[in-house]
């Protein structure tokens, strides 16, 4: 079954590539999320509109779990870094999960516990997505338009995505 959920893992280019790796998710796209304003740009949101860059993730829970995806999550993020991943510093950078689907709550606040056992202070915003802005068509797929281009999420995690393709399937 096709759900939808939407990350925030500081910038996004590294998220989206990262996540589009995994099997079972099926597309991704890059934007801003629950903020400030309607339809922002990243200048807007680089000015503090309040948006979260955001990736929308559209997988399919018949071949990926929400658990194991937010697991994947976590491991290319410090969940106790506020409003910063990597070099990239400010409240559009903050990490979070976003749902729309009222059943998909248990399943976070579930895999968020299990994390807050292991990692204090956790730092990770847990919210209903209230809006979500397609970013501009240069910031999609960016990292496989631009192979130089600045990521937090290093080469080892996109090969780790690859593991996680193995776990998913057994």
């Amino acid at each position: 079954m096709e759900r939808k959920i939407y990350i925030g893992a500081g910038c996004f280019w590294g998220a989206q590539k990262y996540f589009s790796y995994i099997r079972g998710v099926l597309k991704t796209r890059v934007g801003y999320a629950n903020g400030n304003g309607i339809n922002p740009s990243y200048e807007d949101v680089k000015k503090d509109s309040g948006h979260v860059e955001c990736v929308e993730i559209i997988y399919d829970n018949d071949m990926l779990s929400l658990p194991l995806l937010l697991e994947a999550f976590y491991a290319i993020i410090d969940p106790t870094s506020l409003n910063k991943q990597g070099e990239d510093i400010g409240i559009q950078y903050r990490s979070g999960i976003y749902y729309e689907a009222m059943d998909d709550l248990s399943l976070i606040e579930q895999s968020i516990n299990i994390l807050k056992n292991k990692v204090q202070p956790m730092c990770i915003e847990v919210e209903p997505l209230h809006n979500f802005y397609e970013a501009e068509e240069h910031h999609q797929h960016y990292l496989e338009k631009n192979a130089d281009g600045y990521c937090h999420i290093g080469q080892c995690a996109f090969d780790r995505a690859q593991e996680i393709n193995k776990v998913a399937n057994h």
